[in-house]
């Protein structure tokens, strides 16, 4: 027999705006938009920054891990407060806020502990604002139209990781030719533009966004509410977490596509396309979120995040044979960012509006931090993991585990969906 816990209760005793494309998922969209914009453009960056320095492929795993874990446990704390104190636009705000402050950061580092220091706090303001702005846009719209908001919202949020990244990288092209004491100073360049964008991110959310209505909860305890999860959701967060531990962070893509391109190209003209095959993933995602969230309103969010964590899978096999074989052939890298793209957007759209169909609606900020901490420390994991091997051993070692964790998660994520 089902216990009482074990039934979704998504909806709230508000009644959510019958139109869905309404000023709050545009204003949310618009602001990550703006806010991908800022970090992604680090991320195309940070790459051939560490390599002109000369910073091995087991730090860039280390930096992108441990930010991953920072953002991971954030977001646990964060949703855990905005559901206590029913407040959460605020510290929306801050997340947002921190973004261009670690961006300064980057861009004043002379040593990789310091861009270790600036990728966390951006990543701690992504952590704080994540669950939030999501448990925001959730109920903002009704049950049966979250795929394809969240499908928009993450659409829009691309455009931004798309036009950032691109301006990013022409600039980069542009800026070689101007004089500079070091080969990193055309990077650091890119990283002092990219806190406009970040600083109109808060502005943004600011005057457009509306919070919904939420009560607060003072009798809410952390563990209690940790424990009282439905037991479907607890099942589902293991299979997040399995799959996790192989999603790497793809600025290790990137850096794969640099290193392979590199004795060909150069190592600066290398980060340069490999640049351009992020954004070429980044525009596979703007194209296909949208789709995929109209899709899964129809067919069931499950099955098609099953879908999206085998194409995940698929994209780290193919990762490691292009390490095996060699390839320096750029159709065929982007072959395996187009792959990542279309993962991507599944993995982004639908997580959250799976995990919306599992909980109460009074710890929907929390179940976001639960989703975001599991997802997190797993990255942590899987990034280091990945970046350790590929320095001691072999990058193929490194993205076949890879390989093999993700599939084993896409195993498990369909035990979810039989039980």
């Amino acid at each position: 027999m089902t216990k009482p816990h074990d039934v979704p209760q998504s909806d709230s005793g508000r009644n959510p705006p019958k139109d869905w494309l309404n000023r709050t998922v545009i204003g949310a969209g618009i602001t990550s938009s703006l806010g991908d914009f800022c970090h992604e453009t680090t991320t195309v960056i940070l790459p051939g920054l560490l390599a002109v320095l000369g910073i091995p492929a087991a730090a860039l795993g280390l930096i992108e891990g441990i930010a991953d874990a920072v953002a991971a446990f954030t977001r646990m704390v964060s949703g855990f407060i905005a559901d206590k104190l029913g407040h959460r636009k605020l510290l929306v705000l801050i997340g947002y806020a921190l973004t261009p402050i670690g961006q300064i950061l980057l861009a004043l580092s002379t040593a990789w502990s310091m861009l270790l220091v600036g990728r966390t706090v951006s990543w701690f303001g992504k952590g704080l604002r994540g669950p939030l702005r999501d448990a925001i846009v959730i109920q903002a719209v009704t049950p049966e139209t979250r795929g394809r908001a969240f499908g928009l919202h993450r659409a829009a949020d691309t455009i931004g990781a798309v036009i950032g990244p691109l301006l990013g990288v022409a600039l980069l092209g542009w800026a070689q030719g101007l004089h500079w004491n070091s080969n990193a100073g055309p990077f650091r360049l890119i990283l002092w533009l990219s806190i406009i964008p970040g600083t109109l991110a808060v502005i943004a959310f600011l005057t457009l966004v509306r919070d919904p209505e939420h009560s607060p909860n003072p009798a809410l305890k952390f563990f209690t509410s940790i424990r009282n999860l439905p037991a479907r959701f607890k099942r589902y967060l293991g299979a997040v977490a399995i799959f996790g531990i192989g999603d790497f962070s793809h600025s290790l893509l990137i850096l794969g596509a640099t290193s392979l391109l590199s004795a060909s190209l150069g190592v600066v003209r290398a980060a340069q396309i490999a640049g351009m095959l992020y954004v070429w993933r980044n525009l596979v995602q703007v194209a296909v979120s949208f789709p995929i969230g109209v899709v899964a309103d129809r067919v069931g969010h499950l099955p098609v995040l099953i879908t999206g964590y085998v194409l995940g899978a698929l994209t780290a096999g193919l990762t490691m044979l292009a390490f095996w074989l060699k390839i320096d052939s750029i159709p065929l890298l982007a072959g395996i960012f187009f792959i990542a793209g279309l993962y991507v957007a599944v993995q982004e759209a639908l997580e959250s509006t799976v995990t919306a169909e599992m909980v109460q609606s009074d710890t929907l900020a929390m179940s976001y931090g639960a989703l975001g901490t599991v997802n997190g420390t797993a990255k942590f994991i899987s990034s280091a993991t990945v970046g350790t091997l590929w320095t001691i051993a072999s990058p193929v070692i490194g993205f076949g585990l890879a390989a093999l964790w993700m599939t084993a998660g896409a195993f498990a994520l369909n035990r979810v969906k039989k039980h």
